[in-house]
């Protein structure tokens, strides 16, 4: 039976190296993590996430008794956050579909769902993701398959062309 956490100490007998570390435990805290995230891409990024964050802290994380107890811990809560990030972008896609309903009761949000239909698709999905959703450009790069900063860019294209119609500039000059 393996224990979780036993790292080689360094000859000298001072903190394991984190790389024996990582070697030992990352594979295995992959496999656990496909237990509960059934897709291997979710998990190993999970995985990939709690050893970085135990590597942040590795000064303090390689005198514990556990470090692999530890890694176990941070990797099962990242895992809660995104559970809790779901089911709250579930419940606001749920007032976003119930709200869709509603718009011929009111005019202003008729034209805010007019405006939104007028971006591009493109606009529109980062927008929706990022705006609508409360995404991280990391997050919507990943469904939209580009990177962060195209996200980031249409964003806030979509932004713009949303102000300039819903809020269209006086033509004063005073």
């Amino acid at each position: 039976m393996r224990t979780v956490g036993t790292v080689k100490r360094d000859d000298v007998g001072g903190p394991p190296d984190f790389e024996d570390f990582y070697r030992t435990e990352f594979p295995s805290l992959g496999r656990a993590l496909f237990l509960l995230v059934p897709d291997a891409d979710e998990a190993q990024e999970l995985a990939q996430e709690a050893m970085v964050r135990v590597y942040e802290r590795w000064d303090r994380v390689s005198g514990m008794a556990s470090p692999g107890g530890y890694l176990y811990r941070v990797a099962t809560n990242l895992n809660r956050r995104r559970i809790r990030s779901l089911a709250v972008r579930t419940r606001r896609l749920r007032t976003l579909g119930a709200g869709l309903h509603d718009v011929e009761a009111d005019p202003g949000r008729h034209d805010l769902v007019d405006a939104i239909s007028s971006l591009s698709v493109r606009l529109r999905e980062a927008f929706m993701l990022v705006d609508w959703l409360g995404m991280s450009s990391d997050e919507a790069a990943h469904i939209l398959h580009i990177t962060p900063a195209s996200v980031r860019s249409r964003v806030h294209r979509a932004r713009r062309e949303l102000r300039a119609r819903l809020l269209p500039e006086d033509d004063d000059d005073g």
